[in-house]
C-alpha cells in the first residue's frame, strides 16, 4: 500500500534563518531512496495574521511501508534529520497508509 510520510514542522523563532536553512534540508530528503514525490508546503497564518501550530509541513510519498522505513534508514535520512533537527525547531513524524477513494 502507498505510504506517506509527514513532517509537521512547528513554527520557529526566527523565521527567516529557519527557511535559509530549510532550503538544504528540502534539498535532502528529494534525495531520499525509492522517494516518489515530495510536496513541501507553508502553512498560511490563522485570518487574524497569528500563527497555527504549524510553520511547514513535508510530505513524502513511497511505494509501499517497506520502502518508506528502509529510505529512513539510509545516510541520507540521517544527514536530513540530523539537519531539521539541528534548526532547533520542533516537528511531528507520522508514517501513513494512503488510502484510495
Amino acid at each position: 500500500m502507498p505510504t506517506k510520510i509527514t513532517l509537521v514542522i512547528e513554527n520557529p523563532a526566527d523565521p527567516a534563518r529557519f527557511e535559509d536553512a530549510y532550503t538544504e534540508i528540502a534539498e535532502l530528503a528529494a534525495q531520499l531512496p525509492a522517494l516518489q514525490r515530495l510536496e513541501s508546503a507553508r502553512v498560511w497564518p490563522k485570518e487574524d495574521g497569528t500563527s497555527t501550530p504549524a510553520h511547514r509541513t513535508l510530505d513524502l510519498y513511497f511505494e509501499t511501508y517497506e520502502a518508506a522505513s528502509a529510505a529512513v534508514a539510509t545516510p541520507v535520512a540521517g544527514e536530513f534529520f540530523q539537519r531539521l533537527i539541528g534548526t532547533g525547531v520542533p516537528f511531528t513524524g507520522l508514517f501513513s497508509d494512503i488510502e484510495q477513494a
